[in-house]
């Protein structure tokens, strides 16, 4: 009987199974596969200094970029065209930009190397387990340090900093310093913009 169990449900649909279907639509998941494949073969390859090129790919792919961004060829972008930076953005290798809802990167604002910002998470009370995503803001001036996590709904303030290896879990207020796990206020930061 516990067999017969077993063996129904290894034949039965996938499309029955939340879990094992796509929560995205095939136009969705077809444009990520051409931009993942442009960032293997045309983004990452490309020299350390070509910011000028990363910047052209991803306007082709809808992303909204001011003058001087620095978006390094390691860092992964997940959906371009949810992607808005101001002028000087810098986005460093190996920085992962989980970016499911529009992400907003304000004037000088930089994401260090290896960091990890994520716009989207799971309704895990919903035994489907949809995807959930929000708009993110990261403010002017703001620095996302060296393997911090972003959590979704943890905005950075103007000026704000997450020190290394931090995790925030909620906005960070404006020109002050957070470190931690989960991070937390350690000191003020002068304003100078």
């Amino acid at each position: 009987m516990q067999t017969e169990k077993i063996r129904a449900a290894a034949t039965a649909p996938h499309s029955s199974d939340p879990y094992l279907t796509s929560p995205y639509s095939l136009g969705n998941r077809i444009r990520r596969q051409l931009w993942n494949t442009s960032w293997a073969l045309l983004f990452r390859p490309s020299p350390r200094l070509a910011f000028g090129w990363r910047a052209l790919l991803l306007r082709l792919f809808g992303a909204r970029l001011g003058p001087g961004c620095h978006i390094y060829p390691q860092a992964r972008i997940w959906a371009p065209w949810n992607l808005e930076c101001e002028e000087a953005v810098l986005i460093g290798d190996r920085a992962d930009v989980n970016n499911h809802a529009p992400l907003y990167l304000a004037s000088h604002a930089v994401i260090s190397q290896e960091a990890f910002v994520s716009n989207a998470t799971h309704d895990y009370n919903d035994p489907a387990f949809p995807v959930v995503s929000c708009p993110m803001r990261i403010g002017r001036y703001a620095w996302v340090a060296a393997r911090a996590c972003v959590a979704p709904g943890a905005d950075l303030g103007d000026g704000a900093i997450l020190g290394m290896g931090s995790v925030a879990t909620r906005a960070l207020e404006p020109w002050c310093v957070y470190a931690g796990a989960p991070a937390k206020k350690v000191k003020d930061r002068p304003r100078f913009a």
